[in-house]
Order: structure tokens, then C-alpha cells, then sequence
């Protein structure tokens, strides 16, 4: 079982615009990245799951050159929302880090 902090050496999240989230995954060699970077384990159907979003509108960029994937979907709620916990989502990230990536 490798979990997504089992093989990524930096995992972050951040807005991207005041409508959309940001994952980076950062994994640790190029064989984690094309071992898990495209796997099931982190479709959309995850995030909605996690994050309460809609799973057709996940967006998943892999960048090979840095052996990190981006993923991006909508946030419930626009920014700064009357009930915003994490303006800048800088801490969505947390929830990933357990996942089971197979």
C-alpha cells in the first residue's frame, strides 16, 4: 500500500482563481510519477468525494519534466464566502495525503 505522502516529497494546494482549487503533487522520482500520477486512485470521483465537488469537472495536468501532477477543481463556494474556513486553500491538501494510491 503506498499512500500519496509515501511518494510525493511535497504536497501543496492553493487557489486558483476565486472559483477553482489547485493540488500539486510533487512525486519523489520519475517511476512514482508514472507509476501513480495517471492511476485511478485520484479521479474525480475522489475529490468529490473528499471535497464535495463535482467529479466530471476535475481537471488533471501531469507535467512530466518535474514528475508532479496538478489537479484542479471547482471550490463549493466562491472565495470568501460567508462561511470560508480556508480563503486561500492552503490547507486542502491534508485530506490527500492517506489516500491509498494502490
Amino acid at each position: 500500500m503506498a499512500t500519496v505522502k509515501d511518494v510525493c516529497h511535497h504536497v501543496r494546494s492553493k487557489n486558483a482563481g476565486p472559483f477553482w482549487v489547485t493540488v500539486d503533487l510533487f512525486f519523489d522520482g520519475p517511476d512514482s510519477f508514472a507509476r501513480y500520477s495517471e492511476g485511478p486512485a485520484l479521479s474525480g470521483e475522489l475529490f468529490a468525494r473528499l471535497y464535495g465537488t463535482d467529479a466530471t469537472m476535475v481537471r488533471r495536468y501531469p507535467v512530466p519534466s518535474l514528475n508532479m501532477v496538478k489537479i484542479s477543481y471547482p471550490r463549493p463556494g466562491a472565495q470568501g464566502g460567508e462561511v470560508e474556513r480556508d480563503m486561500h486553500c492552503g490547507q486542502q491538501y491534508v485530506q490527500l495525503l492517506d489516500v491509498d494510491l494502490g
